[in-house]
């Protein structure tokens, strides 16, 4: 019999660590997605995110990969990571869901990427909330396109988060009010092995970020710079 128990206990284990396996895969997925998001839209000067607003950039959250006919149905369309500007460089990422929207948010095409610059510490603030909805209790605006575009509009000024999406190739800003971003609680405590760290925790640094994270991480560095952000 206490072979048996064994020969089971020892099966249950291997079952979840061969489950862990897969989640911290499919989140490596995640970021190189995200990763490869970046690069590609700060590659190309004249269609990037203007430098003006990466020097200001306090948190950035990258949601590749959205498919259009989640909109409709009214699903979970999104899936992103959030990573934030701290003391010593930008912090370990946290998961996040975005949802919602309506029949009139048309993104156009499959495959879209949707990013989100926190520009000033309520931005930030608003990342650290389990939920929150863009337009009701987060101030958002379109954000401009290109290196030397002027980020200083009345609505970027005022906006906590700005907002783009990348359809086809083409990238620009996006209106997304009346979509929820929440916490992937989940997901985050999967790559951290536990969950005994808070969104807060990680964001503000105090957790070094894993090994799967690191090349997300250059390229946000690379991108958006290390120095700490005035607005925080």
């Amino acid at each position: 019999m206490k072979k048996v128990l064994c020969a089971l206990a020892l099966m249950a284990s291997a079952s979840l660590s061969a489950h862990a396996a897969d989640d911290v895969s499919k989140l490596d997925s995640r970021l190189t997605a995200a990763r490869n998001t970046i690069n590609e839209i700060m590659s190309v000067p004249d269609k990037s995110i203007p430098d003006g607003i990466t020097r200001q950039a306090v948190c950035i959250a990258v949601i590749p990969g959205v498919v259009k006919g989640a909109f409709i149905l009214g699903a979970e369309y999104g899936q992103g990571v959030v990573t934030c500007r701290t003391h010593g460089g930008w912090s370990a990422p946290v998961f996040i869901r975005m949802a919602g929207g309506s029949f009139g948010f048309q993104i156009g095409g499959q495959g879209t990427d949707l990013v989100l610059v926190a520009i000033n510490h309520k931005g930030f603030q608003d990342l650290l909330h389990d939920k929150f909805k863009i337009g009701a209790d987060a101030s958002a605006a379109a954000g401009p396109v290109g290196r030397d575009a002027q980020a200083s509009t009345d609505a970027s000024m005022r906006a906590e988060l700005l907002t783009w999406s990348r359809s086809r190739g083409v990238f620009a800003g996006i209106d997304l009010n009346g979509v929820s971003v929440s916490q992937n609680r989940d997901d985050t405590d999967a790559i951290y092995g536990g969950g005994e760290h808070t969104f807060d925790q990680i964001l503000h640094g105090a957790v070094p970020p894993p090994a799967v994270a690191e090349p997300f991480l250059h390229s946000v560095s690379r991108y958006f710079g290390n120095a700490e952000a005035a607005a925080r």
